[in-house]
């Protein structure tokens, strides 16, 4: 096997040169003209008018002439001189090359074959010698040869240990020998790629095509992926520790695109992909342990869009994703554990949308999103337990618009929302539990316009409202159990205008209205329970101008009693002793 070389590289074998002749004419024109810019640059800058005529020449002009016309010629004899030195040089230096190139072709050849041969010890004799002559190759492109037959090498067919058959000595000793070759080709790629960009022997900046490659063990930690291509498509993690933790991938491409990661513990901790496309789209994680534990994502895009997640654990616990994009679009959450526990996105966009959620157990706890967007988007919550709790959301924008929840468990306990956007809007709620209590949400605006609450259980107990925007016009409440028992609206807009109470339970006992704007105008009570048990109107302006159905009970004390302070009740209401 010959090493190949670019295209541009093997259409110009040997060097090719000007003709001397016309390179000697371009010198002295080139000359010619440098001196005569000079010269009218020396002129003006000494600010001459004229030449003083001299109509006869003595002596000592004429010694001057004849001097300058000994330096041009020594001027013309030194360049001459330079432009010959200069390509014999060229031709010196191709020369050497050229003898480079057929010696690293003569090494390369013998270290290819090796590869080839039977016995284990000549097969790592072959890797340390194609090491070797990527660290001398005279080229660039020379040693991206030997790099990629390296990693041809591990793409070669393979078995793991784990699909051995039993008790076959012989298959046994056979698996041993050739994976410790594949191993010392790993090891020698990661310690080549832990050296600084400047060290000689450094292989920073080339491709590593790792497509189908199957890994029951590896150590490539520490090491720099910066620019170039690097391919782990259709790999298969299956076994052993893989590990590359505090691995940095900056600038070009890392592709995980339908690897499968199904029984290795597979370690990213501490690893930095920055301004990088990092593609896991249509990966199985269906068992094992992958750590993407404090990583740092900054700027370029990470793809998980169509991942399948059906068993295993997958860590992103304390990761940092810094002005990125992530992207879950369309994947599958169907087992195992997901853990963003204490991550932080900011300024990032997160995608979920589409993504559904049958059977994991995925957390968000004391999760911090400032800024930019989160988007859940027609998501489905269809058995899996989702936990938010002690989640920050800062400014920003939280989508989960027309997203369905029909089973499961998703819990916003104790999380706060300040400032930006949280949208719900159209979202059904027919299953399951949904936890918001002890939220605070503070500015911003909360929309739950359009949703439909038909079975879950929404609990909003002890949540705080203040300032901003509450939307909940539009919405539906035929079912299931929506509590706001012990809630504060305070200095807030809360809109119900339009809203349908038809069925279930919907709790504002011992709610506490003070300041701002509650506004059920145009909502229906036609069935199920709302009530209003120990409510506290304490400021603000809480109406039902143009509502529809019976007055809902506990909005007032007792018989009689003088209405509270900014409740304005509707037109045909006669409140009365809740006893």
């Amino acid at each position: 096997m010959r090493p190949r070389l670019p295209r541009r590289q093997a259409e110009r074998r040997g060097l090719h040169l000007w003709p001397v002749g016309f390179v000697l004419v371009l010198a002295f024109t080139t000359a010619v003209l440098v001196a005569v810019a000079v010269f009218y640059a020396g002129w003006d800058l000494l600010d001459a008018r004229e030449l003083k005529p001299e109509h006869r020449i003595d002596s000592k002009t004429l010694f001057e002439l004849v001097k300058l016309a000994f330096g041009v010629v020594a001027g013309a004899g030194a360049l001459v001189a330079l432009v010959v030195a200069y390509r014999r040089q060229r031709v010196d230096e191709d020369g050497a090359l050229r003898d480079a190139t057929r010696l690293h072709t003569e090494r390369f050849t013998t270290a290819v074959s090796q590869l080839g041969d039977a016995s284990a010890a000549v097969r790592l004799g072959g890797v340390h010698a194609l090491a070797g002559l990527a660290d001398d190759a005279p080229t660039r492109e020379l040693r991206q040869t030997c790099i990629d037959v390296l990693c041809a090498y591990l793409r070669l067919p393979y078995t793991a240990g784990a699909e051995l058959p039993a008790d076959d000595a012989a298959a046994l000793h056979t698996y041993l020998a050739l994976r410790e070759v594949r191993h010392t080709v790993i090891r020698l790629i990661r310690d080549h790629l832990r050296l600084p960009l400047r060290h000689h022997h450094a292989w920073q900046g080339h491709n590593f095509d790792f497509t189908g490659v199957t890994f029951d063990g590896a150590d490539l930690g520490g090491a720099v992926f910066s620019d170039g291509i690097v391919s782990f498509r259709r790999a298969v993690f299956s076994g052993g520790r893989v590990d590359f933790s505090s691995a940095e991938f900056s600038g070009g491409t890392v592709d995980f695109s339908s690897a499968e990661f199904s029984g290795s513990a597979t370690d990213f901790s501490g690893a930095t992909f920055s301004s990088s496309t990092v593609d896991f789209s249509g990966a199985t994680f269906s068992g094992g342990t992958v750590k993407y534990s404090g990583v740092t994502f900054s700027g370029g895009t990470v793809k998980f869009s169509g991942v399948t997640f059906s068993g295993g654990t997958v860590h992103f616990r304390l990761a940092t994703f810094s002005g990125s994009r992530v992207d879950f679009n369309g994947a599958t959450f169907s087992g195992g554990t997901i853990d963003f526990s204490r991550a932080t996105f900011s300024g990032s966009t997160v995608d979920f949308r589409g993504v559904e959620f049958s059977g994991s157990a995925i957390d968000f706890r004391g999760t911090t999103f400032s800024g930019g967007t989160v988007d859940f988007r027609r998501a489905v919550f269809s058995g899996s337990a989702i936990d938010f709790g002690g989640a920050t959301f800062s400014d920003g924008t939280v989508h989960f618009s027309e997203a369905e929840f029909f089973d499961g468990t998703i819990n916003f306990r104790v999380a706060t929302f300040v400032g930006g956007t949280t949208d719900f809007g159209r979202a059904t709620f027919s299953g399951g539990l949904v936890d918001f209590s002890m939220a605070r949400f503070i500015g911003g605006t909360i929309d739950f316009s359009g949703v439909t609450f038909s079975g879950s259980t929404v609990d909003f107990r002890r949540a705080i409202f203040s300032d901003g925007t509450v939307e909940f016009s539009g919405a539906t409440f035929s079912g299931g159990t929506v509590d706001f028992s012990g809630v504060t609206f305070s200095g807030c807009t809360v809109d119900f205008r339009g809203t349908e109470f038809s069925g279930g339970l919907v709790d504002f006992d011992r709610v506490e209205f003070s300041g701002g704007t509650v506004d059920f105008s145009g909502a229906e009570f036609s069935g199920g329970m709302i009530r209003f048990w120990g409510a506290k109107f304490s400021g603000g302006m809480v109406h039902f101008i143009g509502a529809n159905g019976a007055a809902p009970p506990g909005l007032v004390n007792s018989a009689g009693s003088p209405l509270p302070d900014g409740l304005i009740p509707a037109a045909d209401w006669q409140l009365s002793d809740p006893s």
